[in-house]
């Protein structure tokens, strides 16, 4: 109980942390409840300044569950295109819902500390200000819980408002049928006759739980790199850069031929601009195996010099990895800036073209990963045409 309520807490102080705290020992149930709780002392603050709520305690747990986060996936799902909808809500409705809970308590927990304390003509800056920390709770529970980037995250928070804007249109009968969902004889014949099916909604969130409680468990022998990689592979999986880092250190610390390892730790190092740190560890990479990875890691290095402005040692890198991978958009941009970078405008420019080429005939499900640098092709195909 104490460890749940520190999770609440520290939403307030260390919200990214927090939420990757709440994918490892958040509780679902804790979380329910504790949005039950705080919308009761949440009434209780209210009427003490006047005022009354327009809903009962219970109806802000049922449209979280049932309207705002399975809306929140399906918008994420239609964005960041994370796999089948079947799929995806069986393996993250549970961890979404217990985060947005857990956001959604402490917001409301400290509207109900200030509306008990605060003067009645403050209290809808308040609110607006309790709303704004709402959509950014849930900015680093998207994030976390399905890896994206900071933009996804950001675009899905702003359009998971639209199931909720819809459901207010129809709030009459949706009002009447929560109300009847939370009657004590439907709960009673909901755990008889679908107890097993409900007990699947939280098996995202325990299998996840499970699964790194196994890693921390083998991590504890001293010896194996590998559990120290796949944890590291979590936390930057939830952009948690600093544990990861931690992590694979450890592994190449234990294995220094933990050739995964090492590469991560230079991605890692070149999002983050020390570009030294990354040529190190792609160097580590390089001297055990030159073709790790599909060879991405010619690409990686590369990549890593025209941070750097390096271009000749760009193109050196990458000359022999768009022979090895000619059909990787990504790869031939990169080949296309080092070759614009050392002059050879026309060689950058069939670069640029092979790119959009490869990009336009790439498998249905990559389309839209690798989107991206057909659009960065064609603008710099156009800036050198012009």
């Amino acid at each position: 109980m104490f460890r749940q309520i520190a999770l609440v807490l520290r939403l307030y102080v260390q919200p990214a942390r927090a939420m990757s705290d709440i994918l490892d020992r958040g509780s679902l149930l804790f979380a329910s409840l504790a949005v039950l709780a705080v919308t009761l002392l949440l009434e209780f603050s209210l009427a003490a300044a006047g005022l009354i709520l327009p809903f009962r305690f219970f109806t802000p747990l049922l449209v979280l569950a049932a309207i705002y986060v399975p809306g929140t996936l399906l918008v994420t799902n239609l964005i960041a295109r994370l796999g089948g909808m079947g799929t995806v809500f069986e393996r993250d409705y549970s961890p979404l819902l217990t985060s947005t809970a857990m956001a959604w308590t402490a917001v409301n927990l400290a509207l109900a500390v200030a509306a008990w304390v605060l003067p009645l003509y403050t209290l809808a800056s308040v609110f607006l200000l309790a709303l704004a920390y709402f959509v950014v709770l849930m900015f680093f529970a998207i994030r976390t819980i399905f890896g994206t980037g900071s933009g996804m995250a950001a675009g899905a928070v702003a359009l998971s408002w639209i199931p909720l804007v819809v459901a207010a249109f129809f709030w009459g009968p949706l009002s009447f049928v929560l109300g009847w969902l939370a009657s004590p004889f439907f709960l009673l014949f909901a755990w008889f006759y679908l107890g097993s099916e409900l007990t699947k909604l939280g098996s995202g969130m325990r299998q996840r739980q499970h699964f790194r409680r196994m890693l921390e468990i083998s991590a504890l022998n001293p010896h194996d790199a590998d559990a120290q990689y796949q944890l590291g592979l979590i936390y930057q999986q939830r952009r948690n850069y600093a544990a990861a880092i931690e992590r694979f250190k450890k592994a190449v610390a234990i294995d220094p031929r933990e050739v995964d390892a090492h590469f991560q730790l230079g991605r890692i190092a070149r999002m983050q601009g020390r570009l030294e740190d990354a040529l190190e560890h792609f160097q580590a990479v390089l001297d055990i195996d030159d073709t790790h990875s599909s060879s991405e890691i010619l690409r990686e290095i590369g990549a890593m010099y025209l941070d750097a402005r390096h271009y000749e040692d760009a193109r050196r890198e990458l000359a022999p990895y768009v022979e090895r991978r000619p059909y990787d958009p990504e790869g031939l941009y990169y080949y296309g800036q080092a070759l614009e970078g050392t002059g050879d405008a026309a060689g950058a420019r069939a670069a640029y073209k092979r790119a959009i080429e490869a990009a336009r005939t790439a498998p249905r499900y990559r389309r839209r990963e690798v989107a991206k640098w057909s659009r960065l092709a064609h603008k710099q195909a156009r800036k050198l045409a012009a």
